[in-house]
């Protein structure tokens, strides 16, 4: 097993490191460097991990090096790692904004880097991560680092570094739209009357139903080959939605340039639906929203 090395013991160092010890990682193949000792301890005590302060004897047999500092210290962790890289361990990077080429000038050698961009989510194991890799990684090394990063969520490669920038504006400042979505209309909720226990289980529930019920229409049908020992997954129904939200009459159409705007879901009976879509619209921003226009 390879033997990886997280430079910082911070909140996503952890959340990753208890990822990938679910998922069959071995403590023993984990070390956290960290300069603070209450940090090494937690990460002792909560995982099991091997825990040092000194980055020069941690990276020195690794195969794998997470540099899970503060974008504004990455370069003084960095420069001072080169001279104990000569074995040229695979180079991760979750350090928002931090390019390639400043961490090849930092660290000084011709290396395999990777830079990876997770959301907080990951911290509840549903982030989503994207990879992009400076130079070609075989197969296994490729497997090795998409097992880090799918142990706290989905992980997915993108083919040039620009496109990291995309995943943060997408997946790492996305988040921030659904709380803001979410208080809009938790606010509008209590305001029409409910709990706002009652007001925020139904929403955060509607949100969670509504992303799993958008990943299962939105994403193409993959061909499942049929097992040899038992009908395939098709057959058992695990790639379709259930019977009562297959049925068109109970799906909302999602409008294209509409916003919260959903003519199928508003036009029914309840009007305090169509007061809570439109006043939620508006407390989030988006006037134009209103379904009542």
């Amino acid at each position: 097993m390879s033997k990886i090395v997280f430079i910082g013991g911070g909140n996503m160092a952890s959340c990753l490191i208890g990822g990938m010890l679910a998922n069959g990682f071995s403590s023993q193949d984990i070390t956290v460097s960290e300069p603070n000792d209450d940090s090494r301890q937690r990460m002792k005590s909560t995982h099991g991990v091997l825990t040092t302060a000194d980055n020069l004897a941690a990276v020195s047999q690794a195969d794998i090096v997470v540099l899970a500092v503060k974008p504004q210290i990455m370069a003084a962790v960095a420069s001072p790692l080169e001279a104990k890289l000569k074995h040229k361990p695979i180079i991760v990077s979750i350090a928002a904004g931090i390019p390639v080429g400043a961490l090849q000038s930092w660290l000084g050698q011709d290396l395999k880097i990777v830079r990876a961009m997770p959301n907080t989510p990951a911290m509840v194991q549903s982030g989503a991560t994207g990879l992009f890799a400076n130079q070609s990684l075989d197969g296994g090394q490729q497997a090795m680092i998409e097992n880090i990063f799918s142990a706290v969520g989905y992980a997915c490669w993108v083919g040039q570094e620009s496109d990291i920038d995309a995943v943060t504006a997408v997946s790492g400042s996305g988040p921030a739209y659904f709380f803001l979505v979410y208080e809009a209309m938790l606010k509008v909720a209590q305001e029409l009357g409910l709990e706002k226990q009652t007001a925020s289980q139904l929403t955060l529930h509607t949100a969670l139903g509504a992303a799993r019920l958008a990943k299962v229409r939105a994403v193409p049908r993959p061909a499942v080959p049929t097992s040899a020992t038992g009908p395939d997954l098709a057959s058992r129904g695990c790639l379709e939605p259930p019977p009562s939200l297959r049925r068109s009459a109970s799906l909302p159409r999602a409008r294209v340039g509409r916003g919260l705007r959903d003519e199928d879901a508003l036009q029914g009976r309840d009007g305090g639906a169509r007061r809570l879509a439109g006043r939620s619209a508006r407390e989030a921003g988006d006037h134009r929203a209103d379904p009542r226009r």
